[in-house]
């Protein structure tokens, strides 16, 4: 399959104002205090988790059997971590002032306690010595595409190197929880064509059904619409994605039943039998959910379906955590906040739409994220012959990881789900 080339310029642009909070930890004044406060509370924290911690004083625990952190740089470690909570975490790893011999299994005890890592009093003061969402990151109209941008415009080349044949950038489905547990790259690209077919066959698509897409991604999901005989339009606020999309359903012969629009799916018009849309509502940010599914059901014909692909959290980890300002938000997906299940059947009923079957499936984004994280280390040198760094590396090594480990833990759970517009 072609690749859409990319603009060299622009990565390198992009590798020197990326990483806001990678310079060297501040080491005087409030920042000190705030590491002593740090180091002390997060040695309580790893005491009762099974995990082997090396902070230069010493193994804490000592056990051999669990995964090891090594901190390299233990005041610049607990000084990001006192002045910027989590996203010090990720911004210390980002700077190579910690490492893991197992990342994921370091990062899942974690994970498994995210309610209670820290103490109810300090997350109480929280906002108050913590970064919170700066407002050029909100998903009006006006911010949505950046935010867009600054994810999936990367390199279309970058993600080729990673994700399967297919061009997916969601939870693959192999099958059987126990089939996902074996599998490997050679399943993935097989497994993200059942997902999309999963997904179609929910949203009813068949020969003259008229589909809309939210979020196009490379295309796999309008083509396969296609094929099956429907008309599709697809919208998506990536400039990179929409021209590789096109490309794909021109190459398929399918160009006459695939429209591909740069367009903010609030500006969507017209009527559709069908709407599908995989992994966007993440991206849509908490406070725009009544407008997603108001424009759904606004698009959907009566008696039509839509069938929607979402992460999701517990329901109080969801509001406990929606103003905290995470490295996720400042480094991979600015503006976005993930759903419970509740929120999402709320909003939807709220908008006149009901969920009528579900299919929950996070054992299979564990093992799709750790295939992918895989193969972005296998192929690394060519990542970096596109002009990234090794800042980018342990930032995408660390994301990757972060976020399998958030599936292996129970903490997130991905669904396919089904609604039903009223007649």
């Amino acid at each position: 399959m072609t690749v859409d080339r990319d603009d060299r310029p622009s990565i390198a642009r992009l590798n020197r104002t990326r990483y806001p909070g990678v310079a060297p930890a501040q080491a005087t004044g409030s920042a000190a205090v705030r590491g002593t406060v740090a180091r002390a509370l997060f040695r309580r924290v790893v005491r009762d988790l099974p995990v082997s911690v090396d902070d230069g004083s010493g193994i804490h625990p000592r056990n051999r059997d669990w995964p090891r952190m090594t901190i390299i740089d233990s005041d610049a470690f607990f000084r990001r971590l006192g002045t910027s909570g989590l996203i010090g975490l990720g911004e210390s790893f980002m700077a190579g002032e910690w490492t893991a011999d197992d990342l994921v299994g370091v990062l899942v005890p974690f994970a498994e306690r995210a309610g209670t890592l820290v103490p109810p009093v300090l997350q109480r003061l929280r906002p108050l010595v913590l970064p919170s969402h700066p407002a050029a990151e909100q998903n009006t109209v006006a911010n949505t595409r950046s935010n867009i941008s600054r994810h999936y415009d990367l390199s279309n080349e970058l993600f080729a190197l990673f994700l399967d044949e297919t061009l997916t950038y969601s939870s693959a489905h192999f099958g059987t929880d126990a089939a996902a547990t074996r599998a490997g790259r050679a399943d993935l690209a097989d497994a993200q064509r059942a997902k999309i077919d999963r997904l179609l066959d929910h949203a009813d698509v068949r020969p003259g059904t008229r589909l809309l897409e939210i979020g196009t991604g490379w295309g796999e999901l309008a083509v396969r619409a296609a094929v099956r005989g429907a008309t599709v339009r697809s919208v998506t606020l990536s400039r990179e994605q929409r021209a590789h999309a096109r490309r794909r359903a021109q190459e398929a012969g399918l160009a006459d039943r695939v429209q591909v629009d740069l367009l903010d799916y609030r500006s969507v018009d017209g009527e559709y039998d069908a709407v599908a849309s995989v992994e966007m509502i993440e991206a849509v940010g908490m406070e725009y959910w009544p407008a997603y599914f108001n424009t759904v059901e606004r698009l959907l014909a009566p008696g039509g379906r839509a069938a929607i692909q979402a992460i999701t959290m517990p329901h109080k980890r969801m509001l406990a955590s929606a103003r905290t300002y995470t490295w996720v938000h400042k480094y991979i997906f600015p503006g976005g906040q993930i759903p419970s299940y509740d929120a999402i059947r709320e909003a939807a009923a709220n908008a006149g739409l009901r969920i009528d079957d579900t299919d929950a499936f996070g054992v299979h984004y564990a093992r799709t994220l750790r295939v992918w994280r895989e193969s972005f280390e296998a192929n690394w040198e060519r990542i970096a012959a596109l002009g990234f760094d090794d800042t980018f590396r342990r930032m995408w090594t660390f994301y990757l990881a972060y976020s399998e480990a958030g599936f292996t833990s129970g903490y997130l759970d991905v669904v396919q789900l089904r609604f039903e517009r009223g007649a």
